[in-house]
């Protein structure tokens, strides 16, 4: 195992930098450095020098045994001032250490892996919460931190391992030595496994939307107020507005948190049978992303949805465009000048996502949903081969392909090409 070091902390000018040292050689790099070892787990104050660059800096040391540390390796942490020369001129020092080489990105948390510290998911939960901009997606990768995905794992690994337990006993016994409900008994609790692991599925995508954001389309037909609208709720000039109608040529998009989730708010060039060959562009994407997104809010003239646009769905909105014209305002109006209704529309749109983000399991990632349908698909065919003749030894051979199938979720087997996938996202320093 190399010896790896790198800046863990945000780069830039800041009151403490934490440098971190991983691998057999952290605690020789320590001695280096400050003279002397801390005892682990105590925080010691060190002067931190190198023969070459002289006296760096005055530091807290923090040193962790193998087996004890965040990467399972030897560990030592220096807590530097922050300034960029202070962090720059710590880490040459490290880097003219024999054997010290400079950590590429998520090689602390490989290590952590590689060592058994944390299992796959629980590194995704990680980089989750890592890049978590709201509570709802702190919260949701807090519980993949944490390993509730893996407990998960385990209790249908148990589970099924009882299943295929049983059915293998059956090849050795007849009909008679076994109890007369053991195959039916274990044909409906694979058919349970079956739906809690649909049922697991139909989260992730509430997952993926938690993490990744919520689209709203804002649709109307042009100069019903969407754009100002859109910069009603954003607080600031984010689209320009016009009385001519087909301003709006291009999707505007604005990222805002409502309800504690992420949501990227489209304003989207206004629909209508156009001439011109740049409003008409504009226009056929307008349709496309507003049938793409996950929520739209029709702003409209009359009574309904105008024909020509995006089908309407559950849980869209209508409302009524620029109610400050009207005496007195229509309930479901709506004006983005005044501030009308804005508040009703922030909390229909709050109340609505919330619905459909709280199907959200434990599962998250699109490499989840795969790894869960490929052991349904096993378990299905475990199922149907239960109830036909010498078929017993197909249905446990496939009930041992779905444990396989579903251990990939934490890494247990076949990990290596998902590897880079799952560590795209991470910083050097973690």
């Amino acid at each position: 195992m190399d010896t790896i070091f790198a800046l863990s902390s945000a780069r830039g000018k800041a009151g403490v930098a934490v440098i971190r040292i991983s691998g057999p050689k952290s605690p020789t790099a320590a001695i280096e450095l400050a003279g002397v070892l801390p005892p682990p787990r105590q925080s010691t104050l060190r002067r931190l020098h190198s023969p070459e660059w002289g006296h760096l800096d005055t530091s807290l040391i923090l040193y962790f045994p193998k087996g004890a540390s965040y990467t399972g390796e030897d560990s030592v942490e220096f807590h530097v001032h922050g300034g960029v020369a202070t962090v720059k001129s710590v880490l040459a020092a490290l880097g003219s250490l024999e054997g010290l080489r400079m950590a590429e990105a998520g090689e602390f948390t490989l290590q952590a892996l590689m060592n058994g510290r944390l299992n796959l998911s629980e590194i995704e939960g990680l980089g989750d919460l890592i890049d978590a901009e709201t509570d709802a997606q702190r919260r949701q990768a807090l519980r993949l931190f944490r390993g509730e995905l893996g407990q998960r794992v385990e209790e249908w690994r148990q589970s099924l391992t009882q299943c295929a337990a049983i059915l293998e006993a059956s090849l050795d016994f007849s009909d008679e030595d076994l109890p007369h409900d053991l195959m039916s008994s274990t044909h409906d609790r694979i058919e349970d496994l079956i739906q809690s692991l649909e049922k697991e599925i139909q989260g992730v995508q509430a997952a993926e939307r938690i993490r990744d954001g919520f689209e709203v389309a804002i649709v109307g037909a042009p100069n019903t107020g969407k754009s100002t609208l859109l910069n009603c709720l954003a607080g600031r000039e984010a689209a320009l507005t016009s009385e001519r109608s087909g301003t709006t040529r291009d999707v505007i998009e604005v990222r805002m948190e409502i309800a504690g989730l992420a949501v990227t708010l489209l304003d989207l060039a206004g629909i209508r049978d156009a001439i011109d060959p740049i409003e008409k562009m504009g226009v056929n994407k307008a349709r496309q992303r507003a049938k793409e997104a996950d929520l739209r809010v029709f702003l409209v003239e009359g009574d309904g949805v105008p024909d020509n646009s995006p089908e309407f769905l559950t849980g869209d909105l209508i409302l009524k465009c620029k109610a400050d014209l009207y005496r007195p305002p229509p309930p479901n109006g709506i004006s983005g000048l005044t501030g009308f209704g804005v508040d009703h529309l922030t909390q229909s749109l709050a109340d609505e996502l919330e619905k459909r983000s709280g199907i959200a399991m434990t599962a998250a990632h699109a490499r989840h949903r795969a790894a869960i349908e490929g052991g349904i698909g096993h378990l299905k065919i475990a199922r149907d081969s239960m109830m036909k003749v010498n078929r017993i030894e197909l249905a446990a051979e496939e009930i041992w392909l779905s444990i396989n199938q579903l251990e990939t979720l934490i890494g247990n087997v076949d990990i290596e090409h998902v590897l880079d996938e799952v560590f795209a996202g991470f910083c050097i320093g973690k």
